[in-house]
């Protein structure tokens, strides 16, 4: 039997990664009505436009194409954005996973730079590397986007060129267009040192500043 993508409850300290579902509507809205000025070349949905946005998300997922997330915020139990598993890809054979994109990702201005997206990423990744057993994480964005790439260099993935008009573009004003792509990735050698590199960051990101315990092996 073939492997089919259904992505887990992942749980870290600042953040839970929750399978999408309509009941984030709400909290979704709210969230992206806070300043959109970082949204410009990244799919966000607008007024009027969240159920939808989960209905074709949640459509992808139906396909084996998706495994959508909200973020929800811990301390306040709201959602503040979302993230995905995407592409799933099966090189050797239909059991298994050999690499699959981390994207979709959008945050709330008020979440963004605290922390929520670092141990995201964490949470993501390790589990597609240590539960899964992937050998490649692909992150991708828009190659004009210099706070994405920036955020993905942050996070411990490799930046391995430009591909031009790879892939459609979420910009305003550019429906029906491509875009060239930055891409980046994390194979599963380097796995152990972005591990790393995210452990003592989140843990430097907790009161006091020091590290503290690390987050559970699994989750």
């Amino acid at each position: 039997m073939g492997f089919t993508l259904a992505g887990p409850v992942l749980e870290g300290t600042r953040v839970s990664l929750e399978p999408l579902e309509h009941r984030h509507a709400q909290d979704l809205l709210r969230a992206a009505q806070e300043d959109r000025s970082s949204y410009r070349f990244t799919w966000v949905p607008g007024p009027g436009q969240v159920d939808a946005y989960i209905d074709e998300q949640l459509a992808r997922a139906a396909a084996g194409k998706l495994a959508p997330y909200a973020q929800v915020d811990r301390a306040s139990g709201r959602a503040v954005g979302v993230t995905a598993y995407w592409e799933p890809r099966h090189w050797l054979d239909e059991d298994t996973l050999s690499a699959i994109e981390v994207g979709f990702t959008w945050l709330a201005a008020s979440a963004q730079g605290s922390g929520v997206n670092a141990e995201a990423k964490y949470l993501l990744f390790r589990h597609a590397f240590e539960v899964w057993g992937v050998s490649r994480v692909d992150l991708k964005t828009d190659a004009r986007n210099s706070r994405s790439r920036a955020a993905i260099e942050r996070v411990g993935a490799r930046f391995e060129g430009v591909l031009r008009n790879w892939s459609r573009s979420w910009a305003p004003g550019e429906d029906g267009q491509l875009r060239d792509s930055a891409i980046f990735s994390i194979t599963a050698e380097d796995w152990p040192r972005c591990r790393a590199g995210l452990e003592e960051r989140l843990a430097l990101g907790r009161p006091g500043g020091r590290p503290e315990a690390r987050l559970p092996a699994r989750s």
